[in-house]
């Protein structure tokens, strides 16, 4: 298990665990980062990163992205 900040680009994961304060779980999980979900980076820019889940593609902090375990 490792925080998906680490995961490399294009590859497909599956999310395990979502950590951080209940706040941050739900605005999250609204974003489509749930646990059993699949997540693919797509590119890190200065500790940001882009990936595809459930069809969209989103960016999150590398702050949010310590916190999916995947």
């Amino acid at each position: 298990m490792m925080p998906l900040c680490l995961a490399g680009r294009g590859e497909e994961n599956i999310i395990l665990k979502i950590g951080g304060s209940p706040e941050m779980k739900k605005h999250l999980e609204d974003m489509g980062f749930v646990v059993g979900g699949a997540v693919t980076v797509v590119n890190a820019l200065a500790g940001n990163v882009i990936v595809n889940v459930k069809d969209s593609r989103v960016a999150i902090s590398e702050e949010m992205a310590r916190k999916i375990m995947v």
